[in-house]
C-alpha cells in the first residue's frame, strides 16, 4: 500500500468526480481530488443552477402581466441585471462551500490546482506529485466556438452569467439545451432576442412533434427564429456593436450587441498528459471506455461529459456511484441508459423521457401515439396564447408506455414522476386505471384514450 499515496485520485470536482470521490471514501478507501476552477463542475457555476435562476427570473415578466387579471394591480416593474447576477454570485458561492465540505466531510483530501498526468499512476499538480492505484478522470467539456472571422466577438454560456451588462438587442447561435434557454431568458428579460440555427429545426434528437411545437410557442415569447442560416463572421461595427454576416433565407446581415454561441460542448481533455498514460480518445476527441468506464489505460477510468455519452448531470453521478462501488464494492460498474429522462428550461419548458415517435417506430414496430393539446387553465383568464402539447407512445405488443413528452409549464417536474412509471414498465392499461389530481395539467396523462391517426 506505501506505493501509492491514494487508493482513488479524481481528476475534476464536478457532479460525477465529487460522487465518486465521497462514495469510494465512505468504501474505506482514501481518496484525493484535483479541481483547477471551481468546486461543483460546470453545472453548479455555469450551467443547470445559474441557468434554472435565470430561468426564475425571466419569468417574472409575465408573472407581472398576468398577474393584472387575477385582480392585482401594481406600477409597472423595472429590472436590474446586476442584482440578478450578484444574487446569483453569493448562492454559487455558497454551493461551492458545501461541496467543499461535503468532500472534507467525507476524508476526501482536495488539491486545488491543474493535474496533469505523468504515466498511469502519477499525477502532478503544480509542483506537487502524488501516486494512485486508479485515476479517476471527470474534467467534464467545455463550450466549442467554431472557427470564423470575427469568433473572438462572441461570447459561450461561461461568460453570459458574468456580463457588466445586458445589450438591448442578442443573436444566440446554435439549436439545442443552451440556445434555447438563452434565447427564452433573453427575452423574458426584455432583450430583443433572435435565434439562428444552421439546420431546419432546433432541438435535434428530440420529438419531431415536440420540436415543431415548441417553435411555435418560442416565436410567441418574442424570439425571432432563423433556421437554415449560418453565422460566416461577425466583425465590429462603428456603433460600438456587432453585425453578423449570414447566409441563408432572410436578411444577409443582423445587428446586435452580444452574440452567444451555443453551438456544443468538447470534452475537456486538453493538457491532461493523457497520451503519458496511453489513454486513447475516440473519433470525437472524448475518452475512450468500456462499459465499466475503463480506458486503454488499466488503471484510469472517467466518465462524466469527457466520455461524451450523455452530457447530464444526473448521468455523471449515475457513472460516480457505479464507478466508487466497482472499485471499492467489488461490484461490477454498469449503468443503465434506457429512458432517461431530461428537460429543456426553454419556456415553456420542456419535460421528456424515453424514445421518440421515429425511434419507438423503428425500434418497436407497432405503436400506439397518444396527444393532448390545450390551453393551460391559468391562461384562460390572461389571455396568453400559451398552448400545452402532451404525448404518450405505447408499445404495440405489450401496452407498454414507452416514453412521454411534454411541453408546457413545470413540464420537468411532471416528467420526473412519469419516469419512475415508465422505467418500471407501466402499461396504457395502468395509467387509464390511475385517477387524476383535478385540475391539474398532469392529470392529462391519465385521461388521454384516444390514440392518433397518421
Amino acid at each position: 500500500m506505501a506505493e501509492f499515496d491514494y487508493d482513488l485520485f479524481v481528476i475534476g470536482a464536478g457532479s460525477g468526480g465529487v460522487r465518486a470521490s465521497r462514495m469510494a471514501a465512505g468504501y474505506g478507501g482514501r481518496v484525493g481530488i484535483a479541481e483547477e476552477r471551481y468546486l461543483g463542475g460546470t453545472c453548479v457555476n455555469v450551467g443547470c443552477v445559474p441557468k434554472k435562476l435565470f430561468v426564475y427570473a425571466a419569468h417574472y415578466s409575465e408573472d407581472f402581466h398576468d398577474a393584472h387579471s387575477y385582480g392585482w394591480d401594481a406600477v409597472d416593474p423595472a429590472f436590474t441585471w446586476q442584482r440578478l447576477r450578484d444574487n446569483k454570485d453569493a448562492e454559487i458561492k455558497r454551493l461551492n462551500g458545501i461541496y467543499g465540505k461535503l468532500l472534507a466531510d467525507a476524508g476526501v483530501t482536495l488539491h486545488e490546482g491543474r493535474a496533469r498526468l505523468l504515466d498511469a499512476h502519477t499525477v502532478a499538480i503544480g509542483k506537487a506529485e502524488v501516486r494512485a492505484r486508479h485515476i479517476l478522470i471527470a474534467t467534464g467539456s467545455w463550450p466549442y466556438v467554431p472557427e470564423i472571422p470575427g469568433a473572438q466577438h462572441a461570447v459561450t454560456s461561461n461568460e453570459m452569467f458574468h456580463l457588466e451588462s445586458l445589450p438591448s438587442r442578442a443573436a444566440v447561435v446554435g439549436g439545442g439545451y443552451i440556445a434555447v434557454e438563452f434565447a427564452g431568458i433573453l427575452a423574458g428579460l426584455g432583450v430583443t432576442t433572435t435565434l439562428i440555427y444552421r439546420g431546419p429545426m432546433f432541438l435535434r434528437g428530440f420529438d419531431d412533434g415536440i420540436r415543431s411545437f415548441v417553435a411555435e410557442e418560442v416565436r410567441k415569447k418574442g424570439v425571432e427564429l432563423r433556421f437554415d442560416t449560418e453565422v460566416k463572421a461577425i466583425e465590429q461595427i462603428a456603433s460600438g456593436g456587432l453585425r453578423l454576416q449570414l447566409e441563408g433565407p432572410g436578411e444577409s446581415t443582423l445587428d446586435t450587441g452580444l452574440v452567444l454561441y451555443a453551438t456544443g460542448r468538447r470534452p475537456l481533455v486538453e493538457g491532461l498528459g493523457l497520451e503519458n498514460a496511453g489513454v486513447e480518445l475516440d473519433e470525437r476527441g472524448a475518452v475512450r471506455v468500456d462499459e465499466h468506464f475503463r480506458t486503454s489505460a488499466p488503471s484510469i477510468l472517467a466518465l462524466g461529459d469527457v466520455i461524451d455519452r450523455y452530457q447530464l448531470t444526473p448521468v455523471a453521478i449515475a457513472e460516480g456511484m457505479a464507478v466508487a462501488k466497482d472499485l471499492f464494492q467489488e461490484i461490477p460498474a454498469r449503468v443503465d441508459y434506457e429512458a432517461i429522462p431530461t428537460a429543456v428550461f426553454c419556456q415553456p419548458n420542456i419535460g421528456t423521457v424515453g424514445p421518440t415517435e421515429a425511434e419507438a417506430r423503428e425500434r418497436f414496430g407497432q405503436i400506439e401515439v397518444f396527444e393532448s393539446v390545450f390551453r393551460p387553465m391559468k391562461h384562460t383568464m390572461t389571455g396568453s396564447g400559451e398552448r400545452t402539447m402532451m404525448k404518450l407512445i405505447v408499445r404495440g405488443s405489450d401496452d407498454r408506455v414507452v416514453a412521454a413528452h411534454m411541453v408546457g409549464p413545470e413540464a420537468g417536474e411532471i416528467t420526473q414522476g412519469l419516469a419512475v412509471a415508465i422505467k418500471a414498465g407501466a402499461t396504457k392499461a395502468q395509467f387509464d386505471a390511475t385517477i387524476g389530481i383535478h385540475p391539474t395539467a398532469a392529470e392529462e396523462f391519465v385521461t388521454m384514450r384516444e390514440p392518433v391517426r397518421r
